[in-house]
């Protein structure tokens, strides 16, 4: 009995290694190289308030503000207006920053979350770069928070920190209210976050993130994954060049009108967790040093 049970363990664990040498193959054949940083022509330019096309700066230009928002937006004509209204309010009683000008930037094709905040970042004017999400769920005033939780990394190496916002402090709150499929899914996500890719940062997707100017060019120029994932992914970059990060309590509500479907949208994420790893792990992927814009 106990050769048996000794044969049946042996044989799961080969099971186990051949499976993950095949998926390590698998996701070693399939990686895409890294998206060309490449802007079509119509998407060099933004029309100003009179109509007229203006030529969109680069993240590699000094900067000339203080702050620039970046807001992801597809089909999001119900949320967006409500959170540029807060957003908008909010920084023109800021004597510090003013409003300025609202740049729209109409990608050609869709990149996905990931690509269109990139592109966004690599226009962007700010010595600060703030991402942040089109349905308003976390209050705009809370960007000082992320001020304070960047100002506290000082001294940043080569000027590069990065401020999280989190909600993990409701999580206890968002489980009273869950099914308990979906807080086995999400504790499901947080494991493999932590297993395979990102440690030390309880909530990697919240979509309210502050970035020095150094911190996004280094990140998002070595972004693969242009889709969910793509907060996980910049974390892990994040870290492999040792670029300080905070991870800041926000206030966040749960807004109406989410385009992530639980279960397929998790499985999908979890999946792309697994070929992150294993990309960076057998070379398929590697990170250099920041890339230009072509």
């Amino acid at each position: 009995m106990a050769l048996l049970l000794l044969q049946l363990v042996v044989l799961g664990a080969a099971l186990v290694a051949a499976a993950l040498v095949l998926i390590s193959i698998v996701a070693f054949i399939t990686a895409s190289k890294m998206p060309a940083l490449h802007q079509h022509e119509e998407e060099k330019f933004f029309l100003n308030a009179k109509g007229q096309k203006e030529t969109l700066p680069s993240i590699w230009d000094s900067p000339t503000k203080q702050l620039s928002v970046i807001v992801p937006s597809y089909n999001e004509e119900k949320r967006l207006p409500v959170m540029m209204d807060e957003a908008l309010g909010y920084l023109e009683k800021r004597q510090k920053y003013g409003s300025d000008k609202v740049r729209v930037i109409t990608l050609v094709k869709n990149r996905g979350k990931g690509g269109a905040i990139r592109m966004g970042i690599f226009s962007s004017r700010g010595e600060k770069i703030l991402m942040a999400d089109a349905d308003g769920a976390t209050k705009f005033p809370d960007v000082e928070k992320l001020e304070k939780g960047l100002k506290d990394l000082q001294p940043w190496p080569n000027q590069m920190a990065i401020a999280c916002g989190s909600r993990a402090h409701l999580e206890k709150e968002s489980i009273a209210q869950r099914s308990y499929f979906r807080t086995l899914l999400m504790y499901g996500f947080h494991f493999l976050v932590w297993f395979l890719c990102v440690k030390g940062i309880r909530d990697t997707q919240c979509g309210f993130k502050l970035f020095t100017r150094e911190a996004a060019s280094r990140t998002f120029s070595s972004l693969h994954i242009e889709r969910w994932a793509f907060d996980v992914e910049l974390l892990y970059i994040a870290q492999f060049f040792k670029i300080p990060i905070a991870e800041i309590a926000v206030n966040w509500t749960e807004i109406e009108g989410s385009k992530l479907v639980p279960f397929w949208s998790w499985l999908q994420m979890g999946k792309d967790l697994l070929f992150i790893r294993l990309r960076y792990l057998t070379g398929a992927w590697r990170l250099e040093q920041t890339r230009k814009m072509n």
